[in-house]
């Protein structure tokens, strides 16, 4: 059986990141492109949802039905096309405007996007009921999943690029210009 992992901050207090709301905020206003809310999703925690599904039912000694047996599942958004996407949500507001009842399990955004990928999903829907939904889809979806497994190697058609900083170089001056 499955184990829920260790929250990745215990003290969160299921609030949105200010970076998070303002990147959401700006793409909504057209002022921002899906690159800036990538970017404030990437350092920022997110939350699964999941659901108790009813395994087996017995009728009580008052003739009612109860429960008997249930399971923690993962809930899926399943497309008019039929695909399917894993839902995840920016913070607790967001997740009981959608589903009161469910609980939230922290991750990452690449954790997510991760997840999606192995349950063959074809995205990953941000905050579903708003107040901005945002889709990680197609090959940012599979290059982010990659990203969290370590096998971007692995991927056809990505360059990956590592940056580090340069001791004793300054890209810019602070004295006068001359000229």
């Amino acid at each position: 059986m499955p184990s829920i992992p260790q929250p990745l901050d215990p003290r969160d207090d299921g609030g949105v990141a200010p970076a998070v709301t303002a990147a959401l905020s700006s793409y909504q206003a057209g002022t921002a492109g899906a690159g800036e809310v990538l970017a404030a999703l990437s350092g920022a925690r997110l939350l699964v949802p999941v659901v108790a599904l009813l395994t087996e039912s017995e009728v009580g000694a008052h003739g009612l039905r109860q429960e008997k047996e249930s399971e923690m599942a993962l809930p899926k958004l399943v497309g008019q096309d039929g695909r399917q996407a894993v839902l995840a949500f920016t913070g607790a507001e967001a997740l009981a405007r959608w589903r009161a009842d469910a609980r939230p399990i922290q991750a990452t955004a690449l954790q997510v996007c991760r997840a999606a990928v192995q349950e063959k999903a074809a995205a990953v829907v941000v905050d579903v009921a708003g107040p901005v939904q945002f889709v990680i889809e197609g090959e940012v979806l599979e290059a982010l999943a990659a990203v969290d497994s370590g096998t971007v190697g692995e991927l056809t058609g990505v360059t990956v690029a590592r940056v580090e900083p340069v001791r004793g170089r300054r890209w810019f001056s602070r004295g006068k210009r001359r000229g």
